[in-house]
């Protein structure tokens, strides 16, 4: 039986007191009906006991009676909308995520609004009477939510439906005459748009934020599959060059080992030979010295007569004095089978060599100036400190400020950018030179005095010398060209310093191994100017990347 077929008017199948669905209905002794709960409490509040509805007033607190009738058709409009919860397909039970129905018994069905008034949250069933009662109509519905409770001021239990912008709180109406009086308050509307410009705002940022660490994602992602690929080519280099390096010392070494076990074996045959020699005629003297003692000891006088002249002349032998079994050399065998394997060993190793491909190096390109303040005194710096020359002696002459970053005695200048991390990467032009020096040097570096220019005194550098050789510290390098531009890159956290020909596009000289711990310049030395023979100047070259 739905509300519609009951046989009561909508409004008295209501509780006057709770405004809902009657619950355990009883009715008092006038003959109003009420929840057995809602009386009950209501009268444990109201002395002397009075009917809410007609204000009848009691001498002793009424027997209530349970109202049958109403009690029957409650339970059959209950079940009915039960029923009617079950069949449709937009009532279902709420989820852990959603707002239940508060009135709901058994299985909660999802709340469709909450009430402001009420302070409670229905179902579509049991928000009938706030859609239908004209006393209900009035009660502000929301959307639902849970802790309605919030919503009500604990001071005065009116909704909080302002807020205070001094105190940045919510508040209810009788707060802004007492305790907010004096304060800037607005509608929680006008502050919450307000706020939803600034979440907007937040949103934006955390947005952009997201994509930041979703790209640094991928960065590092790429940077691992980059790792991944140079490791993997480096082993498959190495092993490459090793198991050359492998098979070609097995190779010499056996190739050593048959030259000197056919030297052996020749010497072993002669041996033989003059051993076999040897104990042959070693058996004809045994024999002639048994047939003598035999001889010497018969008593036939004739015999011994005739047979001494022949028993006394020697076997045939051959002279032995001069013979001899020499051993041949077999120092430098080895030695000469290891020589070509220096010179392999030499070229893998080179190939082996941290080798960053000259286009990688150039995207860390940087803009290098030569620093003034710290150039020698007899050495020319073009006005954008690109060019530094040593021209001739009496055609140029400057007084300068000495002060601790100068050089005193050798022509050099460093650049003023500093390498402190990560890669670094400049060229210089060197044509029409015959000597220089570049590369990069510790900040630290001793400018006074003589230079010893090597990585222990802080210089990691590439020169040229008079007799057209390259040269590193401690090592002199076979250059076939003769680069007219210079490539210096720098790793700081692995420790390389590469130096290229930058038209040839070839590493000439590497520095591996290296251990920074302290800020680097970029270093320059034109050298002297050699009566107009080295008067070119270095030239500091903008960086083609795309080369």
């Amino acid at each position: 039986m739905s509300v519609a077929r009951s046989p009561f008017p909508k409004d008295q199948l209501l509780c006057s007191i709770c405004q809902h669905v009657f619950t355990d209905p009883v009715s008092t002794p006038c003959g109003h009906n009420f929840c057995k709960n809602c009386i009950s409490e209501h009268w444990d509040i109201n002395v002397p006991c009075k009917c809410p509805n007609c204000k009848k007033r009691f001498k002793r607190r009424p027997v209530l009676q349970v109202n049958s009738l109403i009690s029957e058709i409650v339970s059959r409009i209950k079940e009915s909308a039960q029923q009617r919860a079950s069949s449709s397909s937009e009532q279902q039970a709420a989820n852990p995520r959603e707002v239940p129905c508060d009135i709901c018994t058994g299985t909660k069905l999802k709340a469709l609004k909450s009430c402001l008034v009420c302070l409670v949250s229905y179902c579509e069933t049991h928000l009938q009477p706030h859609l239908t009662v004209s006393g209900l109509k009035r009660h502000q519905l929301i959307d639902p939510v849970e802790n309605l409770e919030g919503r009500m001021c604990m001071k005065h239990d009116k909704l909080l439906e302002l807020f205070c912008k001094d105190d940045q709180t919510c508040v209810c109406m009788l707060c802004t005459i007492s305790d907010h009086k004096q304060h800037e308050v607005v509608p929680l509307k006008e502050e919450c748009e307000g706020r939803k410009a600034e979440l907007e705002e937040t949103e934006a940022e955390l947005q952009q934020m997201i994509q930041q660490r979703q790209l640094k994602i991928e960065e590092i992602k790429q940077s691992v599959k980059v790792s991944k690929e140079n490791a993997d080519r480096e082993i498959a280099r190495g092993v490459q060059v090793l198991t050359r390096l492998r098979d070609a010392i097995e190779r010499k070494q056996a190739e050593a080992i048959k030259v000197i076990t056919s030297k052996h074996t020749l010497i072993e045959k002669q041996a033989e030979g003059f051993i076999k020699e040897l104990e042959q005629e070693l058996c004809e003297l045994k024999k002639k010295s048994a047939e003598l003692e035999q001889l010497s000891l018969s008593e036939d006088h004739l015999r011994l007569l005739q047979n001494l002249q022949s028993l006394k002349a020697a076997p045939p032998t051959k002279d032995w004095t001069e013979v001899r079994v020499r051993s041949p050399s077999y120092e430098g065998n080895m030695r000469s089978a290891s020589a070509p394997l220096v010179e392999m060993l030499i070229i893998e190793l080179k190939k082996l060599l941290p080798k960053t491909e000259l286009r990688t190096a150039q995207q860390s390109a940087v803009d290098v100036t030569l620093d003034p303040d710290t150039a020698h005194c007899q050495l020319l710096l073009s006005g954008d400190g690109e060019q530094v020359c040593h021209p001739k002696y009496g055609d140029f002459e400057k007084k300068l400020p000495d002060n601790p970053k100068r050089f005193s005695t050798g022509l050099c200048v460093v650049g003023k950018q500093v390498i402190s991390t990560g890669r670094f990467y400049f060229e210089v032009q060197v044509k029409g030179k015959t000597q220089w020096v570049i590369g990069v040097a510790k900040e630290s570096i001793n400018r006074k005095g003589l230079l010893y220019i090597d990585p222990q005194n802080g210089y990691w550098t590439l020169g040229l010398r008079k007799e057209n050789k390259y040269y590193a510290p401690a090592c002199r390098l076979n250059s076939k060209s003769q680069p007219e531009k210079v490539g210096v890159f720098v790793d700081y956290e692995e420790g390389l310093v590469l130096f290229y020909d930058v038209d040839a596009a070839n590493l000439i000289h590497a520095f591996t191994g290296c251990s920074f711990t302290e800020r680097l310049l970029p270093f320059f030395c034109p050298s002297s100017n050699q009566a107009g023979k080295n008067s070119a100047p270095l030239i500091i070259c903008p960086v083609n990347r795309t080369t």
